[in-house]
């Protein structure tokens, strides 16, 4: 028997969100429209089958928002992602399979300008294949694509701070981020030295894109990016990013010091991995702790975030004006959880002060 969280109902007056469907599949457009049509907050305006017809349908139809098949014939859904975020940027939505070349091609449409991603289902037979793309269509449709983005690359753009310069005291990082991390957690990261402090990624997506994403991550930064696994130690210079799948993971004092735990735990906050798991598996840790919630829609990690406070650790969000959605850090700072707001640019150099031998104030 299955169970469907039931649609969220569309706000009295409010308009429904217009989404053009891009796929060069008419059996996927179809699909995708059936499922949207089952919600009250989407409307349906139209569907194309390549870049060309694409530029002509948004010109005419002047959509709110977009999803866009990642791997199109001729020009690609990447190719056309990186022409609208130059010439007419607007709320994109990937769809992708969550094979390995299609999970890569996702990622780096995140990294590009898209707001989110959803994975193609194994099966169309499922009762709602495409559960969830409504909401990432809503949220999409009123992210902030004014924030100052500079489309992280994947690329090392600067050189980090040299190794020898960081004077470490023992901290770790924790950083949670959901719509819109992928390019906030580069950008962080590319700020950290070789030797920098043990950092956690909890980022929110599929699955079968994260191995992609701590790829990317690689390619892009200084300490060594890995994802998480059972015992793995949490040491200076690595970035454990969490997995996902059926595990949270957890943080967990030893003899050598933390180290990661996969916990087998239902969905929190509708997600797994979740930042609260995360955050709360710390508290004993709490007086060494750092964490950050960054850009992403929704609430998890607030109450964990207010949790490592109340325990001593040092709390942090993104600021309103550099995130591509407030949800999560604006939660953090209007409920008190966290102690400082951060923009994006000066959120690399903040955590690395609070968790070098200065004073953490």
């Amino acid at each position: 028997m299955s169970h469907r969280q039931p649609f969220a109902k569309a706000r009295p007056g409010a308009r429904p969100v217009r989404v053009l469907l891009i796929d060069d599949s008419p059996t996927m457009r179809r699909l995708i429209a059936l499922s949207l049509a089952r919600d009250p907050r989407i409307e349906v305006v139209g569907g194309a089958g390549g870049a060309a017809e694409a530029l002509e349908r948004i010109a005419s139809l002047r959509p709110d928002a977009l999803t866009l098949d990642v791997e199109m014939p001729g020009t690609s859904g990447l190719d056309l992602l990186e022409q609208l975020m130059r010439e007419r940027p607007m709320p994109v939505v990937m769809v992708s399979s969550a094979t390995q070349a299609g999970s890569h091609a996702a990622v780096t449409a995140l990294a590009l300008g898209a707001v989110d991603c959803v994975a193609k289902p194994k099966s169309y037979m499922e009762e709602d294949c495409f559960a969830g793309l409504a909401d990432k269509l809503v949220v999409a449709a009123a992210a902030n694509l004014g924030a100052p983005r500079c489309h992280w690359t994947g690329r090392a753009t600067r050189a980090p701070p040299p190794a020898q310069d960081f004077d470490w005291n023992g901290s770790i990082v924790l950083i949670g981020a959901s719509t819109g991390g992928i390019e906030a957690v580069g950008r962080v990261l590319s700020g950290f030295p070789a030797d920098g402090p043990p950092t956690v990624v909890i980022q929110h997506m599929p699955e079968g894109f994260l191995a992609s994403f701590a790829a990317r991550l690689q390619g892009g930064v200084a300490p060594e990016v890995v994802l998480a696994r059972e015992g793995l130690p949490l040491r200076r210079g690595r970035v454990a990013i969490a997995p996902g799948g059926a595990h949270h993971l957890g943080i967990a004092a030893s003899a050598e010091g933390p180290v990661c735990r996969l916990l087998a735990q239902p969905r929190r906050n509708g997600h797994c991995p979740s930042v609260d798991v995360t955050f709360e598996s710390a508290l004993t840790l709490a007086p060494a702790v750092v964490a950050a919630l960054l850009t992403g829609m929704g609430r998890d990690g607030v109450a964990g975030l207010a949790r490592l406070r109340q325990a001593g650790a040092a709390c942090l969000a993104q600021d309103r004006e550099s995130a591509v959605v407030w949800g999560m850090p604006g939660a953090a700072w209007t409920s008190g959880a966290a102690g400082e707001l951060v923009g994006l640019d000066a959120m690399a150099g903040r955590l690395l002060a609070l968790t070098s031998r200065r004073a953490r104030g």
